[in-house]
């Protein structure tokens, strides 16, 4: 079974113009991104899909493989269907082009969810929840899970809601962190869906795929993600990352 990463570098990003070519020490965010997709081990290759001039010519420019795709898709993975609709690749990982610090063995657990589970069309991750700001903060999704690690719900909203405000021995709260693995042919065939009602309430495309009564498995991850989605994101990264030098 082979895989490949695609980083969607979408350049006319609404709060953050440009942002997948901002500068962190001194490169450009989405080569970060890239540097740590390739340190898979599982991942057979990785590419760019692009939706500009200057994003493709920074992409070749530090050596990597990128395409260009059409700039009004309405989600990464439009861009990404596109992109691989031509290649012989198995599973195609969806990995988010402004989270510079993206966990490489994060992805490589994902890959090998869909291996190891010949049914599963689509994986993506989860991380416990240990803050209550961020299991009320609506910019911080929410995922509720069963025995087996599947999703039940995504929600903007603080899920499960405990109604007797009470401690639930082993009840355990997720984020999901927006990173997906789907076999392709199953990519390929739930981008040609229409826009369902729960993803139009919340504002998640992935609530598409349990509309339609598919499953998406889920992989549990000690490792926080920063994602940039405005200048003081960015700033954020940065002072992390000297800290960390």
């Amino acid at each position: 079974m082979t895989a490949i990463g695609v980083i969607p570098a979408r350049f006319a990003s609404t709060r953050f113009p440009a942002k997948v070519l901002a500068k962190i020490a001194g490169k450009p965010m989405v080569q970060h991104v890239w540097e740590k997709a390739r340190l898979c081990r599982q991942l057979d290759d990785v590419l760019i899909a692009c939706d500009h001039k200057d994003v493709l010519d920074a992409a070749t420019g530090f050596g990597a493989k990128a395409v260009m795709t059409d700039p009004n898709h309405p989600s990464g993975s439009d861009r990404i269907a596109q992109a691989v609709r031509e290649l012989a690749f198995d599973v195609v990982v969806n990995i988010q082009g402004d989270e510079p610090f993206i966990d490489p063995g994060t992805i490589d657990d994902l890959v090998v969810l869909l291996k190891n589970d010949p049914h599963c069309p689509m994986g993506t991750v989860v991380k416990e929840i240990t803050v209550d700001e961020e299991f009320t903060n609506p910019n911080v999704v929410k995922c509720v899970v069963d025995e087996q690690g599947t999703a039940l719900y995504f929600s903007r909203a603080p899920v499960p809601y405990n109604r007797n405000a009470q401690t639930v021995p082993g009840m355990k709260r997720y984020k999901h962190l927006g990173i997906y693995a789907y076999r392709k042919g199953f990519l390929l065939q739930y981008t040609t869906w229409p826009k369902s009602i729960l993803e139009s309430t919340e504002q998640l495309e992935q609530l598409r795929i349990l509309e339609k009564g598919h499953r998406i498995k889920t992989v549990v991850t000690q490792h926080e993600s920063m994602a940039v989605d405005t200048p003081e994101d960015l700033q954020r990264v940065e002072e992390c990352l000297k800290r960390s030098n």
